[in-house]
């Protein structure tokens, strides 16, 4: 019965590796976060002083699902206008435990990104006469974040329930100015390259400094389930950063977001864990979660160009321990994308769309030593 209820627990542990995680999941340029600060595959509080642990997180989407509001833009998939984001990552997760309650991580993110569009090139045409394809990239290293968690209560005494408090600082070590070619017709209607910033939404990073606040905790609901939940914000103070918006118009809103915004982030996910078959270290969850870019920063100015917006998904998943390795998979299916109004819009009327990924997968191999 000991050794069933100690893996309930660490699963509920487990559940945190994957953190919020929080993923663009499309043009809502939200930076993934997954196997940062925090526990990690078995409970940071079932960490012994001294112990490391590393975890590398896998995750990959497909954005194509235009929205304005939560009106789904069918006409963009009937006309052949999508815009369509291809993410994959992995991230890197070093955890240091201090004392039984108090843990230091590290985030390593890498990101490959393709983005196909039309209207960024030649123009989306007409139905008639269509125009093609092309294709934006981007690779290499995001933003690194560093922080610190620590459990209110004493882990050992208080195994049916807790909660941890972290803080965090984002680094801007991603590259906020990735450029890419983009296909021009010139006057005789010949092909030209014009080399620029690529869309906000595959930028590797966001070109601020930004501190996270974050809370987790598990409480024991009955024999071999437990309930999870965690929330995170993310604060960027600085307003734009150096990087053109390349999709200007011109309008008046051009004061304003003729750079990108340096955007707020937040997220936050629920759910209860089941160790289904406790003997062989196998558990399922089910929860539910959100993430997203606010329209106004927490603090400082909210300029600049951004999509803010958020996505409400149901959260199935299924997780492995054997001894100090485990394996968990997620995936997040979307049960409501919204792409809200942002400041310019606010001030200036009008409400612009962004495309989102119908679900995410994301897998999660930890070992501890």
């Amino acid at each position: 019965m000991k050794k069933k209820y100690y893996l309930s627990f660490a699963i509920v542990g487990l559940l945190f590796t994957s953190k919020v995680e929080v993923e663009a999941q499309g043009c809502v340029a939200v930076r993934h976060m997954s196997c940062a600060a925090g526990s990690g595959a078995n409970a940071t509080s079932m960490m012994r002083p001294g112990q490391w642990q590393v975890s590398m997180g896998v995750r990959s989407f497909t954005s194509h699902r235009h929205f304005v509001g939560t009106e789904y833009q069918e006409q963009r998939l009937i006309n052949n206008t999508e815009v369509k984001n291809y993410s994959q990552g992995v991230d890197i997760g070093i955890t240091y435990s201090v004392t039984d309650r108090l843990s230091v991580s590290l985030n390593i993110p890498l990101a490959y990104n393709l983005r196909d569009s039309k209207y960024e090139h030649y123009g989306n045409g007409t139905t008639a006469a269509p125009n093609p394809y092309f294709r934006t990239k981007s690779s290499g290293l995001g933003d690194m974040r560093v922080g610190v968690n620590y459990w209110l209560l004493d882990p050992l005494k208080n195994m049916n329930g807790n909660v941890s408090v972290g803080l965090g600082v984002k680094a801007p070590t991603g590259d906020s100015n990735v450029q890419g070619d983009f296909h021009k017709l010139d006057k005789e209607g010949k092909d030209y390259l014009l080399t620029k910033a690529v869309d906000q939404s595959i930028q590797l990073g966001d070109g601020g400094w930004g501190v996270n606040l974050e809370i987790q905790g598990y409480q024991k609901l009955f024999s071999n389930a437990s309930l999870y939940y965690n929330a995170f914000y993310l604060f960027n103070p600085r307003n734009v950063n150096n990087t053109y918006n390349n999709i200007l118009q011109d309008n008046v809103q051009n004061s304003i977001t003729v750079k990108h915004s340096v955007a707020d982030q937040f997220a936050a996910r629920a759910g209860v864990a089941y160790a289904l078959v406790p003997k062989y270290g196998i558990a399922v969850s089910l929860g539910g979660r959100v993430e997203g870019v606010p329209s106004e920063d927490v603090f400082g100015l909210s300029e600049g160009f951004r999509r803010p917006g958020y996505i409400i998904s149901i959260e199935p998943g299924l997780t492995y321990m054997n001894k100090n390795n485990t394996f968990a998979l997620n995936v997040p299916i979307a049960t409501t994308r919204n792409r809200t109004r942002s400041y310019s819009d606010l001030k200036y009327g009008g409400q612009g769309d962004a495309a989102f990924a119908d679900y995410l997968i994301s897998a999660t191999l930890s070992h501890r030593f």
